[in-house]
């Protein structure tokens, strides 16, 4: 039995808590965990009983190699995936069908309950996404795969960073290299912020000259083909201030009493007060403004959230990130973000990228 279809037969097992019949997968990447197809614009119609999957004639070849066994129903031109739906719905006749309520949006809501009339449409959130938290060996090895060409192409921006260069043409070169170490895709955008454009969380890399800059916080990962890593490091191009040397130790600090709090038990929300404390403690608390992590695997940002009202359990499997920051407006920003596993005895960070001070210093 593949794995795809026994994360299916787990799913069927968790409709009777939501009292459906069925459940209507209509996100992309919870489409790809439940039966491994790639491609675009298809849902999975998964009942008790079975399951099949709708779609449309460019795809017939690729579900077929992806998908072997699965139960097609290929639309044909002029029919909506709505119709296609509907009729098999009717064909089956499902009285209570259950939808992806996070990610579904209300005008398509509306336009199944109008071809279905007779049918209850309910409401179902976070089905899929609970069994996407735990990952497999597979899924582990491809985002150790992620991860090693995040780094790699790190390496050789660092070799290769010169100071008349600009933050675009950092991040251009940084997800180009990753291409070249066998990435896919980037595995979000890519974030280059020299100086105080690093006060940024999400800045967007820019046309400043970083050689203008003494530091430079990149916050970078890569798509492997499925799964994606993401890490952040602060690296040093020019004097090193007090102020900077005290605030990269806190953040350190922060993230290794975090990291070191991660095992099986463990609670999300105290696993982000580990490290909230440490910055709180240090005179910097309210320039700590997001959560300290999340889940990472075939989309960047997944369950579980390591956040401070989050009582989710860590479980072995669990991939997430820690990321602890201190932003100072019109000053900059420090971020260190690894990758960590949960392993059945405690944690492995997946990332390696050296982070001490003294080894960010170009």
């Amino acid at each position: 039995m593949d794995r795809q279809h026994t994360r299916r037969d787990k799913l069927r097992r968790m409709l009777k808590k939501v009292g459906a019949e069925a459940l209507l997968v209509t996100k992309a990447t919870n489409v790809t965990y439940l039966t491994g197809f790639t491609g675009e614009d298809s849902y999975l119609l998964l009942r008790g009983d079975g399951e099949v999957m709708l779609s449309d004639s460019r795809y017939t070849t690729q579900l077929g190699q992806q998908c072997p066994g699965l139960d097609l129903h290929i639309r044909t031109g002029g029919v909506t995936m709505v119709e296609s739906l509907a009729k098999a719905v009717k064909s089956v006749g499902l009285g209570r069908l259950g939808v992806e309520a996070d990610s579904m949006t209300i005008s398509l809501r509306d336009k199944i309950a109008e071809k279905l009339p007779k049918v209850e449409i309910v409401p179902s959130c976070g089905m899929v996404e609970q069994l996407r938290q735990v990952k497999d060996r597979e899924e582990i090895a491809r985002l150790r795969r992620a991860v090693r060409q995040a780094e790699r192409a790190f390496g050789v921006l660092k070799a290769t960073l010169l100071p008349e260069k600009t933050e675009k043409q950092l991040a251009d070169e940084l997800e180009h290299q990753m291409r070249l170490f066998g990435s896919r895709n980037r595995g979000f955008q890519s974030v280059v912020a020299a100086g105080d454009h690093a006060a940024l969380p999400h800045a967007v890399p820019s046309d400043r000259v970083i050689g203008q800059c003494d530091f430079i916080l990149i916050d970078w990962g890569a798509d492997e083909g499925l799964y994606r890593s993401d890490l952040t490091r602060v690296v040093v191009t020019g004097r090193i201030s007090a102020k900077f040397e005290r605030i990269y130790k806190v953040v350190l600090d922060a993230q290794s009493r975090a990291i070191a709090a991660i095992r099986p038990g463990a609670v999300c929300r105290d696993v982000d007060r580990a490290a909230r404390r440490v910055i709180a403690k240090a005179g910097f608390g309210r320039y700590f403004g997001h959560g300290l992590g999340h889940g990472i695997g075939l989309d960047v940002h997944e369950a579980p959230r390591l956040a401070e009202k989050v009582q989710t359990v860590l479980k072995p499997g669990m991939v997430v990130t820690v990321e602890p920051g201190i932003y100072l407006p019109g000053w900059g920003g420090v971020r260190i973000e690894d990758d960590v596993l949960v392993t059945r005895d405690g944690h492995e960070v997946l990332t390696g990228v050296p982070k001490n001070l003294e080894e960010v210093i170009i």
